[in-house]
């Protein structure tokens, strides 16, 4: 098989490890960055052209699109769906899990477990905001951040209305969620493929942090998960239309609650973690699935 990886470093760990797995296994395999691709966006034959040559004969792409890229990166994915390549994420997938607000929409009406939320752009009413969320302590994310950044701990009513209004004088959209102080700086990352989970790991935040970012300085160990956590981990991949996915939740006192469903999750600390050669079976998902023309959207949407 052609294989095309869509990152921006070849040298980035996830990308290094997927373009070894799937050369270990006989494909043909290149990297492209996608901002630096560029496209011909016709009905007869769509085109998308790569350092003055057209990107042809793919059977397959591997999206890896950071979040600072979204909107440029996902209009190469649809434009290689118009062209019939099987995508192992597709576009549309992409855009709705990055989204945090309207990813968390559809878990809910989906009947998936949510930390208590709050949304606002521009409210003045703050106090009935954070009454929202079940008040302080609660957890302020932008809804634009990624990684930890843009997340911040408030734990008094002052601090959070200082917070509110810090990111409303940003004119930034805000989500304000219910703190939940059991999990203890914890959280489970589950490595979805194809409807599985593949390996999962639990993240531990660095000492008085409350994120559990392992690129923040938190350590990630392997964890054996319930089965309500492996079968909320996959319904949340299914309801995002995902394939592969990275799909972090906290043990609650009233059951597992889905924070994030990442659409690139990273490949170190799980492999790490859990001593699973997760990109192998990426590249495994790939050769059982991939053929011409077998997209859900055909690049619409």
């Amino acid at each position: 098989m052609k294989i095309c990886i869509l990152s921006r470093k070849k040298e980035l760990y996830s990308t290094t490890r997927i373009f070894e797995a799937a050369e270990k296994r006989n494909h043909e395999v290149q990297v492209v960055n996608p901002l630096r691709c560029y496209m011909n966006i016709t009905s007869h034959k769509p085109s998308i052209h790569f350092k003055g040559e057209p990107l042809e004969g793919f059977d397959a792409i591997i999206p890896r699109i950071g979040a600072s890229i979204t909107f440029f990166g996902t209009a190469v994915v649809r434009q290689f769906e118009m062209m019939g390549v099987y995508s192992v994420n597709e576009s549309v997938a992409i855009s709705r899990s990055r989204d945090k607000l309207r990813s968390m929409q559809l878990l809910a009406r989906k009947g998936i477990g949510l930390p208590v939320t709050g949304f606002a752009h521009a409210t003045q009413y703050t106090q009935d905001l954070i009454n929202l969320a079940g008040g302080t302590p609660l957890v302020i994310k932008l809804l634009e951040g990624t990684q930890g950044v843009g997340v911040v701990l408030a734990e008094t009513n002052n601090a959070a209305e200082s917070v509110i209004e810090a990111f409303r004088g940003l004119k930034q959209n805000i989500l304000v969620q219910e703190f939940i102080k059991e999990a203890n700086a914890q959280d489970l990352r589950c490595f979805v493929v194809g409807g599985k989970v593949i390996a999962a790991m639990m993240r531990t935040g660095r000492e008085g942090d409350f994120r559990s970012n392992i690129h923040r300085g938190g350590k990630a160990e392997k964890i054996k998960i319930t089965p309500e956590e492996r079968s909320t981990a996959v319904r949340a991949a299914k309801i995002m239309g995902l394939n592969v996915a990275g799909v972090d939740i906290l043990r609650s006192n009233h059951g597992p609650v889905v924070m994030e469903v990442n659409s690139s999750p990273g490949l170190e600390g799980i492999e790490g973690a859990s001593g699973i050669d997760v990109a192998g079976m990426v590249i495994e998902f790939i050769e059982k699935n991939a053929q011409h023309g077998k997209t859900k959207t055909k690049g619409r949407g």
